[in-house]
C-alpha cells in the first residue's frame, strides 16, 4: 500500500533542537517562516508530534498557538494542518466537507476511496473523539442513494487486503458486471458496490482486463453511460485508485491548480496527507502525464512561504537524511 514517501524520519533526530529552533524563529518581530519550513516540512507526523510535546515542556506553551499567532493565510493552514495527526486531519476534512449548507463530495470520495482499512478504522475513532458522532451516520445524513451505500461500504473499512488471486472469479465477476449495466435496461447499482468496494486491488485488476474482453471496451466507459453524478465520481475514483494511485493523486494536484485561482484547501490536503506515504510516485507520475514538474506548477500557482513550504513537502528530505 505505501509506495515511495517523500519525507523519511529525520536519523539524529532531536526534537529539544527542533523546539529551541522554532522557538527562535517565532522571537521577536515577525517570523522566520524558512526556518519553520526547515523544521516542520522536513519531518515526519510522528517527529512533529515530539517536537510539539518537548516545546510544550520547554517553554510551557502550546506550539500549535504560537504558530497561529505568528503564522498568516495559506501558509498559516499548510503548516497547522502538518501539526495534526493524519487520522485526525482527515477527520477534521471529512467534517468540514459536510458541515454547513452543501456538501463537498469530492473529499468524501477522495479520502473513502484512498485509505487503508486501517487507516479507515483510525479516522472513525478521531471523528468521534473530535465531534461525538458517529462517521458512517453523518455520511448517511449528508448523502443519498447508491452514492451513500458506496460510502457506507468504504467507511465500513473491511475491504480485502490480500494480493490473492482469482482468474475465474475475476471473469465471473466481469460478467455479473456486464450482465448488471449494459446488458440490461436500467443498472444493478448494487452488484458493481458489492465488487468494488470489497475485493482486493490484484483481483479488480483482473475483474477490470475480464470486463474489457467481454464488453470491449474499458469499465470506465460503462461507468460512464451507466451512472451519473456523485456515485458516478464514486466508482471511478475506486477504479482509478485500483489501476494507479499515483496517477489519481497526480491528477487531483493538477486539478487543484489548473484554471483560474487555485484550490488551496485541496492542494494543502494532498501534499500532506500524501508525503509519507507516496509523494516520489505521484510526483513522476505527474511529470509523466503533465510534461512539467509539479514543483514547478507550485511555482507557477503558489507564491512566498506557502509555495516554499509545498516544495518542501513535495520534495521530501531525502538529501538531509
Amino acid at each position: 500500500m505505501i509506495g515511495n514517501p517523500s519525507l523519511f524520519p529525520i536519523q539524529g533526530f532531536n526534537a529539544n533542537a527542533d523546539a529551541e529552533a522554532l522557538r527562535k524563529a517565532m522571537k521577536g518581530l515577525g517570523c522566520n517562516n524558512s526556518k519553520v519550513i526547515s523544521v516542520l516540512c522536513q519531518r515526519t507526523n510522528g517527529q512533529r508530534q515530539e517536537i510539539s510535546k518537548a516545546f510544550k515542556v520547554m517553554y510551557g506553551k502550546d506550539l500549535i498557538k504560537e504558530l497561529k499567532g505568528e503564522l498568516h493565510g495559506d501558509f498559516e493552514d499548510l503548516i497547522l494542518a502538518l501539526m495534526d495527526a493524519p487520522a485526525i486531519y482527515d477527520a477534521k476534512q471529512l467534517y468540514k466537507a459536510m458541515d454547513g449548507l452543501g456538501t463537498k463530495e469530492s473529499v468524501l470520495i477522495e479520502i473513502m476511496t484512498s485509505r487503508t482499512n486501517a487507516q479507515i478504522q483510525q479516522v472513525r475513532d478521531a471523528y468521534k473523539m473530535l465531534y461525538k458522532k458517529d462517521l458512517e451516520r453523518d455520511l448517511i445524513g449528508e448523502t443519498s442513494g447508491h452514492f451513500k451505500r458506496l460510502l457506507v461500504s468504504l467507511c465500513a473499512g473491511g475491504r480485502d487486503e490480500s494480493n490473492q488471486t482469482d482468474p475465474l472469479r475475476a471473469n465471473q465477476d466481469a460478467r455479473r458486471l456486464y450482465q448488471a449495466g449494459e446488458k440490461r435496461l436500467g443498472t444493478d447499482e448494487s452488484t458493481f458496490n458489492a465488487i468494488l468496494a470489497s475485493q482486493n486491488f490484484n483481483q479488480l485488476r483482473m475483474v477490470f482486463e475480464e470486463y474489457q474482453k467481454v464488453s470491449n471496451h474499458s469499465i470506465e466507459k460503462a461507468i460512464e453511460a451507466e451512472f451519473s453524478g456523485d456515485v458516478r465520481d464514486g466508482l471511478l475514483a475506486v477504479i482509478a485508485v485500483v489501476r494507479n494511485r499515483p496517477a489519481y493523486f497526480a491528477k487531483l494536484l493538477h486539478d487543484s491548480m489548473k484554471g483560474l485561482g487555485t484550490r488551496d484547501n485541496d492542494l494543502i490536503r494532498l501534499c500532506v496527507t500524501r508525503a509519507e506515504y507516496d509523494m516520489a510516485d505521484i510526483r513522476n507520475m505527474f511529470q509523466q502525464l503533465y510534461r512539467t514538474s509539479l514543483e514547478n506548477m507550485i511555482k507557477g500557482d503558489c507564491s512566498g512561504a506557502y509555495k516554499e513550504g509545498l516544495i518542501a513537502l513535495v520534495n521530501g528530505n531525502r538529501g538531509a537524511m
